[in-house]
């Protein structure tokens, strides 16, 4: 079974490197040193990595609106895909994926707009990546509708679409929303993306997660966090992540171990979420890829 090697977590890696976070998260990189972003990509391909993800989680309307900024999305959006083709083709191989997140918040599902109002946005989002990416990824889609707008915008793209599920930190056979994960599979039957992963939780949820995808019929892959959960009050645009705090058990080794069930169960690709290092993928990459 061949195993492919995703990077790790942009956005915390980021703000590690920076020392500080704002309610910009990744974005503000791209704003204020462009050139810290193309050194996290290299270091994820020196680490073993065989994707690139662009730094574009987070640029969506509804996240640069209140900041004032919305009229330098297609800047931004640019900026973030051509630094990850960069990188790549410095590399020497690889590809690279155009990341978008969920319109609203992360991990609040309730509060994204319906699939229809949805798909409007990422339409206009995948028309921005489609001439630099190789494939987009619609990250830590956390209900069933969340799923069905992203899929339901990425339809005007001819690049290959991967969609990633994120699950409750308590119970992995659920989507963050409550709703059973399997409740995804007539989606994917529908819209045929060309992979489907979970991402964004803790990793010992994705690993009863893996299980219950492994059978539909596309790639399956897991790219799991490094926090201890999700804090309540993370629940707004403007709020930071230094309200969400890092494991101190997850070391490279263990994250590894965990991966390795996941392949087990049927994960052929495989990389890590927020708080995973290129040390993370270092690893990963030398326990699965030999």
């Amino acid at each position: 079974m061949s195993i492919t090697i995703l990077d790790g977590g942009m956005g915390q890696e980021l703000v590690a490197r920076a020392g500080r976070a704002t309610s910009l998260w990744s974005t503000q990189a791209l704003l204020d040193s462009p050139e810290t972003v193309r050194a996290v990509h290299d270091d994820f391909f020196a680490a073993g990595a065989e994707i690139a993800t662009t730094n574009s989680y987070a640029i969506l309307p509804d996240r640069l609106e209140p900041h004032g900024i919305i009229d330098r999305l297609e800047e931004l959006m640019t900026r973030a895909c051509t630094i990850a083709c960069e990188a790549r083709d410095a590399h020497g191989s690889g590809l690279v994926l155009g990341a978008l997140g969920p319109q609203g918040f992360s991990y609040q599902p309730d509060k994204t707009p319906p699939s229809e109002m949805a798909a409007e946005v990422y339409a206009n989002m995948v028309k921005l990546q489609a001439p630099l990416v190789d494939a987009h990824v619609f990250e830590t889609m956390s209900s069933v509708d969340q799923l069905r707008g992203a899929l339901m915008g990425a339809a005007v793209s001819n690049k290959p679409v991967w969609v990633a599920l994120s699950v409750d930190d308590t119970d992995g056979t659920k989507l963050r929303s409550g709703e059973p994960l399997e409740e995804v599979l007539p989606l994917l039957a529908e819209y045929d993306p060309a992979a489907v992963l979970l991402n964004c939780s803790l990793p010992e949820v994705i690993s009863d997660a893996v299980p219950l995808l492994a059978g539909c019929g596309k790639p399956v892959g897991a790219y799991a966090n490094g926090f201890t959960g999700i804090h309540d009050e993370f629940s707004k645009v403007g709020v930071t992540v230094d309200l969400l705090s890092s494991r101190t058990d997850l070391t490279p080794k263990t994250y590894a171990d965990f991966a390795e069930g996941w392949v087990s169960s049927g994960a052929t690709i495989i990389g890590g979420c927020c708080e995973i290092s290129p040390a993370h993928i270092r690893e990963l990459s030398l326990r699965l890829k030999g």
